[in-house]
């Protein structure tokens, strides 16, 4: 694998781009009055979306860092208390992300449940220890404490006329429960349910009031008399009820002015019922796929939108008068398993999480489209080469064909059965939208043709998605087959096992050409270059080899992960390969010389999902962690910024020369502290003590400097102070620092506790060096002193006549 002439430089590195994490994880969701913001729990946070564009605009955590158990949001838009697993309630300035007031619950147990009352100035709290209270938001008081509900309060709500200061509770003895603010005591007890209550929602009169429960049945009550007037047998455990406004609304089957309401339960669907027949006037229709029960309901009634939540945290938001699907969130995606590019521009991603639906997401707006096809896990996706259609494979042993339309909508056109087990592993061909193969625990593979049909320009076909046959089926290997592969020019097929091999076949009757034989545990993945005549598998001995396809012979070993291999890829046309690992880290390698360039750690968990895009600038990953992670390519960013950084150096350095040539101190000190190397701030400050008036210029310089340039010299100090060579520069400057500094100055630095311990054992050290040094050099001014030299005899004195 020689890199082909004309490509590009290698990759050295990839950053996060994007990440699209879990940010509803079960619990209340709410709507504010306008529709504009979404607010859900996720763990120990409050995530606020933007509903417009599905960004998470804040995530909002208390101090304690414990379990939100329950929150509201004030009707007037502005208060938003929590409550966590602490007993502690926190009052913000959401828009801010700012706690305005943090106090004890009271409550013996956690929070359950909250609800304002109609003016946003009082808060009523049920708890898990049975207790009701009230509080003052405004005046920050607790006003009223209600006890007689026999284990937990899971419901309060206030009645929407606040002249009647009435708060109604429900715990966990089946029961509703009238409390007075004003007498401070309980008016009524209400039962009619078997089971908890779910919801309580009040007409706008306020004279009536509905509740739902799981013991499938709405209760309308007279609060005047506190007494039932009507039961309406639903038919399904409810988890939400809505009072719908009291007008007709034709498409729902409301053609009276009598109350009507919408309930949301075990079902899956949304149903509108007229209270005073009990008769069911509207169904949703049934969606395709596996029934999801929806597990939350909410209605903002000034937006015109009703807010749903199914029990695999998916978010969906419909137009009140009509239910016309208006927007889709994925809340949580659990495990994801396989991640897709998708459009002819890369403009969307397809996820397989641990669900039957699937999830694509329009990369620009982060807009959600929820796709229902398949029964039971989808486990695998490919695309073909034009990017409109995909395929997927699952657990329900079918595979389906999908087209996503010029607008980003994208419909079920086919799908195929016929394996006798879970479909793990799908490839679509590569040339043209001709065939695809699939891999099962069946130890099969299947090739099937895509008709004609499907690839014309018209939508979906009429009559639904169209059923396709297998041209050819092939027992492959003894085991799981875990992935498969065609390769560039359609002619060949590659498939891994858990047996620990790799096979390749002939296109399109499958005839066995080779077997790769030498990982020693099962094959995750199999890859055809696009460039050579090679193959790249990837196993759970935790290496990735590479395999000549002409005599089937290991051409290289790629050893560094310490964990299975679960995906390869090749980028940089054919030169490199990025691989993923179950221990979440995905790794960037150079074929030629067989070294691991770049190690990326952004995942926690294994990753399942791995695709580059057709540029090869970007790359996509999905993880057990639930996280999706678009990565950019940013090695010429990288290059850039280097060269530009290695430019910028050479200029300063030519600077610095030119300053201390001119004696230019001051300057020269500041541009070395800024370009942050004690070596050369070492070599100003010892030109500075070399001129014959040290003393006074290196005071002025340095006093001269700004604060956090003092700081520099500080650190640099303790540097230099640890080499014998360079201790005086040190202690000159630090001389001059504790001479003219005040001390409160000095210690006001970040990291000045850490410098000084740093300073003090060099410091006596070199102190007891001079120390000696200087007591030696007295001794030898004694002994010099006290020495007698003994006298010279005269020299002879010559007679004249001698010469």
């Amino acid at each position: 694998a020689e890199p082909v002439a004309g490509v590009g430089r290698f990759k050295a590195n990839y950053a996060v781009e994007r990440k699209i994490e879990p940010f509803y994880k079960g619990g209340k969701v709410q709507l504010d009055q306008t529709g504009q913001h979404l607010f859900c729990i996720c763990g120990t946070r409050v995530n606020i979306l933007d509903v417009a564009s599905g960004a998470i605009l804040r995530s909002l955590e208390q101090e304690d860092q414990e379990d939100i158990t329950a929150f509201d949001l004030s009707p007037d838009n502005e208060v938003l208390v929590t409550a966590s697993r602490a007993l502690l309630l926190a009052q913000w300035a959401w828009r801010e992300g700012s706690v305005t007031r943090l106090w004890k619950a009271v409550h013996t147990a956690p929070v359950a449940t909250m609800a304002f009352d109609p003016t946003s100035t009082l808060l009523a709290t049920g708890g898990c220890d049975g207790a009701v209270r009230v509080w003052d938001v405004v005046r920050h008081y607790g006003t009223h404490h209600f006890r007689g509900s026999p284990g937990v309060v899971h419901l309060v709500a206030f009645h929407p006329d606040p002249a009647r200061l009435l708060l109604f509770s429900s715990a966990a003895d089946t029961t509703i429960r009238a409390w007075s603010l004003q007498d401070q005591s309980c008016l009524a007890v209400m039962t009619a349910h078997y089971s908890a209550v779910t919801s309580l929602t009040f007409s706008a009169d306020g004279h009536t009031m509905l509740s739902s429960g799981r013991d499938k049945i709405c209760v309308v009550w007279d609060l005047r008399s506190h007494q039932a007037t009507r039961t309406v047998p639903v038919f399904e455990s409810v988890e939400a009820a809505v009072l719908l406004p009291e007008e007709p609304a034709p498409e729902l089957g409301v053609k009276s002015k009598g109350l009507h309401f919408l309930t949301a339960g075990d079902q899956g669907l949304l149903r509108v019922w007229e209270a005073a027949s009990g008769q069911c006037v509207y169904m949703q229709q049934q969606p395709l796929g596996p029934r999801q029960e929806l597990t939350r309901c909410a209605l903002a009634r000034s937006a015109n939108l009703l807010l749903t939540v199914t029990a695999d945290h998916n978010l969906l938001l419909y137009e009140t008068r009509s239910l016309q699907l208006q927007k889709q969130f994925a809340g949580y995606s659990e495990e994801v398993l396989d991640v897709r590019f998708l459009g002819p521009e890369d403009s969307h991603i397809v996820v397989a999480s641990n669900s039957p639906s699937l999830k694509v997401f329009e990369l620009q707006t982060m807009a959600c489209q929820i796709l229902h096809g398949h029964t039971d896990i989808v486990l695998a996706l490919d695309v073909f080469r034009k990017g409109r259609l995909f395929a997927s494979c699952a657990k329900d042993q079918s595979m389906c064909l999908w087209r996503m339309n010029k607008a980003g909508k994208v419909t079920r056109v086919a799908q195929g059965s016929g394996h006798t087990h879970s479909v793990g592993a799908i490839c679509c061909s590569r040339l043209k939208e001709t065939f695809l193969v699939t891999g099962s625990q069946d130890c099969t593979v299947k090739v099937w043709p895509v008709p004609e049909a499907l690839l014309s320009k018209g939508a979906a076909p009429d009559g639904g998605p169209v059923l396709l046959q297998a041209q050819a089926t092939q027992r492959c290997h003894d085991k799981d087959i875990n992935s498969v592969a065609i390769a560039p020019n359609d002619k060949l097929l590659a498939t891994g096992s858990q047996d620990r091999t790799a096979k390749l076949w002939a296109l399109p009757q499958c005839q066995l050409l080779g077997i790769f034989s030498g990982h020693r545990r099962g094959l995750w993945c199999v890859q055809f270059s696009p460039m050579d005549q090679v193959l790249a598998t990837a196993s759970a001995d935790g290496t990735v080899k590479l395999w000549a396809l002409q005599d089937f012979s290991c051409l290289k070993t790629f050893e560094g992960h310490d964990a299975s291999v679960l995906k390869v890829a090749f980028v940089s046309r054919g030169t490199q390969l990025l691989s993923s690992g179950s221990d979440g880290l995905l790794k960037l390698w150079t074929i030629k010389n067989n070294e691991c360039v770049k190690t990326l750690d952004a995942h926690e968990d294994k990753v399942w999902g791995l695709h580059c895009s057709r540029l090869d600038d970007r790359a996509l990953t999905g993880a057990s962690d639930s996280c999706v992670i678009l990565w950019k390519d940013v090695t010429e960013v990288e290059q850039a910024e280097e060269q530009a950084r290695r430019e910028e150096e050479v200029v300063k350095q030519q600077e610095l020369d030119n300053l201390l040539h001119e004696k230019r101190y001051l300057r020269a000190l500041g541009l070395a502290i800024s370009l942050d190397r004690p070596h050369t701030v070492l070599t100003v400050i010892q030109a500075i003590r070399r001129d014959p008036e040290a003393c006074e210029k290196l005071g002025a310089t340095v006093l001269r400097l700004r604060r956090d340039q003092k700081e520099a010299l500080l650190r640099f100090c303790v540097t230099w102070n640890t080499n014998s060579r360079h201790c005086h520069d040190a202690q000159a400057v630090l001389g001059v620092l504790l001479r003219h500094e005040p001390p409160e100055e000095l210690l006001a630095y970040p990291g000045v506790q850490a410098s000084l311990e740093a300073l003090l054992p060099y410091t006596e050290r070199h102190f007891q060096r001079l120390s000696r040094t200087l007591q030696a050099a007295t001794f030898l001014d004694f002994l010099w002193h006290n020495m007698k030299l003994p006298t010279l005899p005269a020299a002879p004195s010559v007679a004249p006549s001698a010469l």
